[in-house]
C-alpha cells in the first residue's frame, strides 16, 4: 500500500531507516543527512506491508512546471518486487494531480558504477527519458544524469 506520509518527524525516520540500510547508494554520510533532514519539507510516499515500511520517495518543485524525484529507497530485501516502480507511478500520478508537466530524475550517468547502472535502467523502463548529463555539477567521478518524464493528462 501507498500512502502520503505528512508528519515531518516521521518522513525523517523513515528516511533515516531506509537510507542507512542502503550504503551502496548512499554511504556518504553528509549526503545522506541532507537527504533526511531535507526530507521533512518535501512531499513523502511511502510503501508498507504488514506495518512495515518498505520503501519511500520524495518530491521537490525544481521549476513551475516540473516536479523531481529527490531521494527514493527500497530496502534491499524488497527489490525487484515491484515496490519502485509502484512509487514512481504514485509520483507520477501525484504531481498530474499537482498541475505539474514533468517528473525529473537525477543520478549518476551511466557506466560508472554497477548500482548506479541498476538505477539508470530502472529510471528507463519506469518510462524516464534522457534530458541532459552534467559533468562536475556533483564531482568529475559522478556525472550527473538527468532524466524526465512528460506528465500526460
Amino acid at each position: 500500500m501507498i500512502q502520503t506520509i505528512l508528519n515531518a518527524e516521521e518522513k525523517q525516520r523513515i528516511a533515516r531507516a531506509i537510507l542507512e540500510a542502503l550504503p551502496e547508494w548512499f554511504g556518504i554520510h553528509e549526503a545522506r543527512e541532507d537527504y533526511i533532514r531535507e526530507s521533512a519539507g518535501q512531499t513523502m510516499l511511502a510503501s508498507s506491508e504488514g506495518g512495515e515500511t518498505r520503501g519511500f520517495l520524495c518530491m521537490k518543485e525544481t521549476g513551475k512546471d516540473t516536479m523531481e524525484i529527490a531521494v527514493m529507497g527500497v530496502r534491499k530485501e524488497c527489490h525487484r518486487q515491484g515496490i519502485g516502480a509502484a512509487l514512481v507511478e504514485a509520483a507520477e500520478q501525484r504531481a498530474r494531480e499537482m498541475g505539474y508537466s514533468f517528473l525529473q530524475v537525477k543520478t549518476v550517468q551511466m557506466g560508472r558504477y554497477p548500482e548506479y547502472d541498476a538505477t539508470n535502467r530502472f529510471y528507463l523502463r519506469c518510462g524516464f527519458q534522457e534530458f541532459e548529463v552534467f559533468p562536475t555539477l556533483w564531482d568529475e567521478w559522478n556525472p550527473c544524469q538527468i532524466y524526465v518524464m512528460a506528465l500526460g493528462s
